[in-house]
């Protein structure tokens, strides 16, 4: 679960290493994120060089988190770090590589540009 001042890993190679989240999207009342919802963030620490500054506000999908997620065949899936991947505004990784693996929950929300990029889907 992840809420707002939560550090996230990002999992893709624009240069930005760590995001804390800002705003969890989807409704007032949606206070905590799991896999495959949308934040919004700011970069906390960056690669210098990159094209991803410290400071700057992202907008990112999560892709893996500590806390576990339930399927429906009744088993769990969770990650040892918290995880995101930056996006454009059409929906589309910012990155060309993702780090690590995804859940396959993404597949339901429609994030099949990273699924395909993704080494590993769990």
């Amino acid at each position: 679960m992840i809420q707002e001042q939560t550090v996230l890993d990002v999992a893709d190679n624009t240069g930005a290493r760590a995001v804390r989240c800002l705003k969890v999207l989807g409704g007032s009342r949606h206070i905590y994120a799991s896999v495959g919802d949308l934040v919004v963030g700011s970069v906390i620490k960056a690669v210098p060089g990159s094209e991803v500054k410290r400071g700057e506000v992202v907008r990112g999908v999560i892709v893996r988190t500590k806390s576990p997620v339930r399927r429906p065949d009744g088993s769990y899936v969770r990650f040892d770090r918290n995880a995101i991947v930056l996006l454009q505004a059409d929906g589309n990784p910012r990155g060309t590589r993702i780090f690590g693996a995804v859940a396959r929950e993404l597949r339901q929300r429609n994030y099949m540009r990273i699924i395909s990029l993704a080494a590993e889907v769990v």
